[in-house]
């Protein structure tokens, strides 16, 4: 299984079937079996990017209110909508809806029902935030055993990197992954904070080449 970082919160999955999750600005085209939507924000939910990867059968799954923008194509998607704490799954790959919001900002309200997604595949499970604070529900992400978390660090819109921190230390996961800024939140030196951070309590970090 490969995983690649596309910047901002885009990533792209590539075992039997290829997994875009927030594809935005991509640099590179390649069609989409599936594709994650963690919400509606234009930097989540990128009609632009979407048309370009969406073919004849791709599954989108997403939250409910990021439906009402993907109409009237002309390629025939199959939607699937999830909110937090629902799961699908498409032939053997599991899809679980995990909650994801702000706790000290408006930008991301609980009662939006967005999600981050725990994607399990080839027997790893991967793990995307999406746009969220440090919120207790990771808690239970331990017993989860997640390989690689992806976690947002730019502040602003979501936690920043010392709370991302944190939250990896609470999650345990093989590998934390910093996403989340470069574009429109965030720096490469946010990136770097965070997994010095996470190093030093001797969790390993990666870093993806953007594409």
């Amino acid at each position: 299984m490969e995983l690649t970082w596309l910047g901002h919160a885009g990533f792209l999955i590539e075992n039997s079937k290829k997994i875009y999750i927030d594809p935005y600005k991509l640099k590179k085209i390649e069609k989409a079996d599936i594709i994650l939507l963690t919400h509606s924000h234009y930097d989540h939910c990128s009609i632009d990017d979407l048309k370009k990867i969406a073919v004849d059968g791709t599954i989108i799954v997403m939250p409910a209110d990021c439906q009402s923008k993907i109409n009237k194509w002309a390629v025939k998607i199959t939607p699937i909508i999830l909110e937090p704490g629902q799961e699908t799954y498409i032939e053997k790959i599991k899809i679980k809806a995990f909650p994801a919001y702000n706790t000290n900002k408006h930008f991301h309200g609980k009662g939006e029902y967005w999600n981050g997604y725990i994607i399990e595949i080839g027997g790893k499970k991967i793990y995307h935030a999406g746009d969220t604070d440090f919120i207790p529900e990771m808690a239970s992400l331990e017993e989860q055993k997640i390989d690689v978390a992806l976690l947002p660090v730019s502040g602003v819109y979501t936690m920043n990197a010392d709370e991302a921190a944190r939250a990896a230390f609470i999650i345990k996961p093989r590998i934390a992954v910093p996403m989340h800024y470069g574009d429109v939140a965030g720096t490469k030196e946010d990136a770097l904070r965070f997994m010095d951070l996470c190093e030093s309590e001797g969790l390993s970090c990666g870093l993806e080449n953007e594409e």
